[in-house]
């Protein structure tokens, strides 16, 4: 942890200033400060005891984060999470699957002071709540898709993210207060996303990424048909009430760089890679793919 990685401008309340720097993976002693910072100008309780935690769940400061059907939880003593990272967890988890087809793996959560692992640091969120482990996927795709999420929303500084080694893992404090009025600020309908269309795209495509469906694309965008120009610009709908759309809708940015294509029938991994302007060896890894025989119907991920 010897770069240092992002850090921002304290409160005026603090003497102490954080220098902005460019998104890394690599964690460091100023970003450490600065998530213990933003804990302290929260409120935050540090957890010493799994009774105080208790405590914290029994009024409903820390909520239990349950296992679905794209989220995982492995080895977590204590699935417990201050609400916003909950939230986070609910959205990231969804888009996660729809990119990679898999749950997403949580490693650790709340965890009290006297529970701390010998290697964990002195001024560690994981006490107050609003940090979570996440495991490192196994596969290429996986891990570049997550990797590129998580800086692109640390990018808005409503988080901070370190990739640790020892266990490895992605460490993310989530910001909670600033990521709250994220959520809102993107689930209103005076903020829609707006989505540029590449090759390759349709409406389908389009409306499994985005979280809403090809009807509400027609109709948020008055389109009579299917057909879409490269470079048309289309209206992303918000939920009513900021809610239905919120778990995938969040980051299109981690999207338009990723193309998801579905194998049809008479398709070679050469015409698709000729189609979409990269290489069959690309497609290989990308998808982590054996050899050159494809099913219709299979998804692979094509990077632009």
């Amino acid at each position: 942890m010897r770069n240092i990685k992002l850090a921002f401008v304290a409160s005026a309340l603090l003497v102490m200033s954080f220098p902005l720097q460019a998104q890394s993976l690599r964690g460091s002693k100023e970003s450490m400060e600065r998530q213990n910072h933003e804990a302290k100008k929260y409120g935050y309780t540090f957890i010493r005891s799994a009774a105080s935690l208790t405590s914290l769940v029994d009024s409903g400061q820390l909520l239990r984060v349950e296992p679905s059907r794209n989220l995982t939880l492995h080895d977590v003593s204590y699935p417990y999470a201050r609400p916003e990272v909950k939230l986070f967890l609910d959205r990231l988890s969804a888009q996660y699957r729809v990119a990679c087809g898999e749950q997403l793996t949580v490693t650790s959560l709340s965890r009290p002071i006297d529970r701390q692992p010998a290697n964990a640091a002195s001024n560690s969120v994981h006490p107050t709540g609003m940090a979570v482990d996440l495991r490192i996927p196994p596969r290429g795709k996986c891990r570049s898709w997550l990797e590129s999420t998580l800086l692109s929303l640390e990018a808005t500084d409503v988080l901070d993210v370190t990739r640790e080694r020892n266990p490895p893992h992605y460490h993310v404090a989530v910001f909670t207060k600033t990521y709250e009025q994220y959520v809102e600020s993107r689930s209103n309908p005076s903020s829609q996303d707006e989505y540029q269309v590449r090759r390759g795209d349709s409406l389908w495509l389009i409306a499994s990424r985005t979280g809403t469906t090809v009807a509400e694309l027609r109709s948020a965008n008055n389109l009579s048909g299917d057909l879409l120009d490269v470079g048309q610009k289309l209206i992303i709908p918000a939920a009513p009430g900021g809610t239905a759309k919120a778990p995938i809708q969040n980051d299109l940015a981690a999207y338009n760089s990723t193309l998801a294509y579905r194998v049809r029938r008479g398709d070679t991994l050469w015409g698709i890679a000729r189609k979409h302007g990269t290489k069959v060896d690309a497609i290989r890894s990308e998808n982590d793919l054996d050899s050159d025989a494809l099913q219709v119907g299979q998804i692979l991920q094509i990077s632009r």
